[in-house]
């Protein structure tokens, strides 16, 4: 299964780290948090990536560019001018870099990437949002209902949307409205390559009139998850996640942090 994750807004909310830039790039404990999602991924064993880059595309390609090298040892000959990377223990994804436009919102973003994914069911998400969540059940679930779309609901802050539900089945999208006792989007959808079918072009927000439509046809489920979750929107919910890592009580680490060598962020 592919993986797309949405990296190309301007992350404005997130100013103070994101004006050099893209938000999924801000690191936490040294690690992009675009990284750290696809760590949680890696780890259910997807390790095909499609990146929708924007904003500062030229920061996350170089920072894929230079990977290998810099999470590895390496010698310089000065006087050869030859480069020898000494092999370690690194991921054995596959990264696709894909423009996707400044301006696109990001149901378009998504419509732009359909040639990547029209083959098979795939999972869809944010670049600044952890969870501990468990990717494969996620998935079968999916697979279990028949729909076009899942999408993974959290318990919230109120600002996000919000979802009702008649049993499993979404039959309501809220976008940004203050209820009670609710669900919000919390990223993380399986979707089937015809729910692009729902994006009319690059103006349209997935969140919006895809996702209401795919709720009033019946062709959204709701997959509850209880677990830890958090989206890294303001500098104080990166400081929040900061700590976490660093006090070692981040949930969403669910591999060996030990085995993994401190990589620097060096695209500028």
């Amino acid at each position: 299964m592919k993986a797309v994750i949405l990296a190309g807004g301007f992350g404005t909310r997130l100013s103070e780290e994101t004006i050099d830039k893209p938000k999924p790039m801000v690191t936490v404990g040294g690690r992009p948090m675009l990284w750290h999602i696809m760590k949680i991924l890696d780890t259910h064993g997807i390790k095909e990536f499609v990146i929708a880059l924007g904003y500062r595309s030229d920061y996350i390609k170089r920072y894929f560019l230079d990977f290998y090298a810099v999470n590895n040892d390496i010698t310089v000959d000065l006087g050869t001018g030859t480069t020898t990377i000494h092999d370690g223990n690194q991921p054995d994804w596959k990264v696709h870099l894909v423009d996707t436009g400044l301006h696109t919102q990001t149901g378009g973003r998504l419509r732009r990437l359909r040639r990547w994914v029209e083959d098979d069911t795939f999972l869809f998400t944010y670049g600044d949002g952890v969870a501990d969540i468990d990717i494969g059940a996620l998935v079968r679930f999916h697979r279990d209902h028949g729909k076009l779309a899942t999408v993974t609901t959290v318990r919230p802050p109120s600002r996000f949307g919000n979802l009702a539900f008649a049993g499993d089945q979404v039959t309501t999208f809220y976008e940004k409205q203050e209820l009670g006792d609710s669900w919000i989007n919390g990223g993380y959808f399986v979707l089937e390559p015809a729910a692009i079918d729902y994006i009319s072009g690059d103006a349209e927000a997935w969140e919006r009139r895809p996702i209401e439509n795919l709720a009033h046809e019946g062709q959204l489920i709701g997959y509850r998850h209880t677990g830890f979750w958090s989206c890294m929107d303001t500098l104080k919910e990166r400081t929040m996640l900061e700590e976490m890592w660093s006090g070692g009580n981040a949930p969403w680490c669910i591999w060996d942090k030990e085995a993994d060598a401190l990589p620097l962020v060096t695209a500028s």
